[in-house]
């Protein structure tokens, strides 16, 4: 068995401030990712650009400069393995953490690969891991796929998109510059206010020259082999289909979270961890959430440029209950 001070689950972009912030107040750090470094970003669209500009996404007073006021997919994969690099970051990459139980005042944390144990522990698993369910007949076809990464292998090909917030929009764009024939059906009456602004006209104007068929006040009821079903202002239609994008979301691995002990609550905006607002500690002590999974469900209310400061507020608080290093 392996004994850390403190271990971080996820090398995303907060958890890898976390990580700084926490190495910076002396405290032995080990952040342990499932996948790779900022595996999330990295299984963005290829050609993703970022709704945020890249001083907003920079971390641990590195620097993120890009000619561009908003940075692409590939620019902020470089600029994260740098800053990986010049704090020096200890990461497990490509272990998943299996199970985590606390005995007296200690975590033990057991991986594909090891068995550790930390007096302090920070959860930072973002959500996008976890895709939101689709609940129609034919959701769990092999044609339904819920991320959406490259355009080309869809070209003359008959797509539906579920949605129309950013992921469904941008989706849309690419496939049908790819030459794919494109339907959006969505549940909005209107086009989402969080749809990013710079993109907006562009898929207005490609919906307006038919382009792309959209559908309003629209709800998918049934997934075929070679068509879907949808439901439209009271009116049933049925169209020719070959894939699916269902782009509905995504949320924390909440049953990861309560395996750890940690209270899930429900309110007006969904469901999300319970944890204390000042220090990110959760119900469990020295048990602490960080980044986007604290909103839960309400995901447009944290990101990386308001997430990346909770890794502060941890480490001040382990500091102030610091008891020492572990015994051996």
């Amino acid at each position: 068995m392996k004994k850390i001070e403190s271990i971080i689950i996820g090398a995303g972009p907060c958890g890898l401030s976390a990580a700084i912030e926490q190495k910076r107040k002396g405290i032995e750090t080990l952040i342990i990712e499932k996948g790779n470094v900022v595996n999330a970003i990295y299984n963005y669209p290829t050609h993703q650009t970022f709704f945020s500009s890249s001083d907003k996404l920079g971390i641990g007073d590195v620097p993120f400069i890009v000619e561009e006021l908003k940075p692409k997919r590939n620019q902020a994969l470089v600029y994260y393995r740098e800053v990986v690099k010049y704090h020096q970051l200890k990461i497990n990459a490509f272990e998943e953490v299996l199970n985590v139980t606390k005995i007296d005042n200690h975590f033990t944390i057991t991986t594909t690969k090891d068995v550790y144990q930390c007096r302090y522990l920070t959860v930072a698993t973002g959500y996008y891991g976890q895709h939101n369910q689709l609940d129609v007949k034919g959701a769990t076809s092999n044609k339904v796929m819920h991320y959406f990464k490259e355009a080309h292998p869809y070209f003359d090909q008959d797509i539906v998109i579920i949605g129309g917030k950013n992921s469904a929009v941008d989706a849309a764009i690419e496939l049908e510059k790819a030459g794919a024939r494109v339907t959006v059906i969505y549940r909005g009456e209107d086009y989402s206010p969080s749809i990013k602004p710079w993109i907006l006209p562009n898929f207005d104007s490609l919906i307006r020259r038919g382009n792309i068929n959209m559908h309003f006040n629209s709800n998918v009821t049934q997934i075929n082999e070679d068509s879907v079903t949808f439901e439209t202002n009271g009116v049933e239609k049925t169209i020719k289909n070959d894939y699916v994008f269902a782009m509905i979301g995504y949320h924390p691995d909440y049953d990861f979270l309560q395996t750890i002990g940690i209270d899930i609550h429900t309110n007006e905006y969904g469901t999300a961890p319970i944890y204390n607002k000042d220090t990110y500690e959760t119900n469990i002590e020295n048990c602490y959430i960080a980044g986007v999974i604290a909103a839960g469900n309400d995901a447009n209310t944290i990101f990386i440029e308001n997430g990346k400061f909770h890794g502060i507020h941890i480490a001040q608080d382990i500091i102030a209950k610091k008891q020492g290093p572990l015994e051996s």
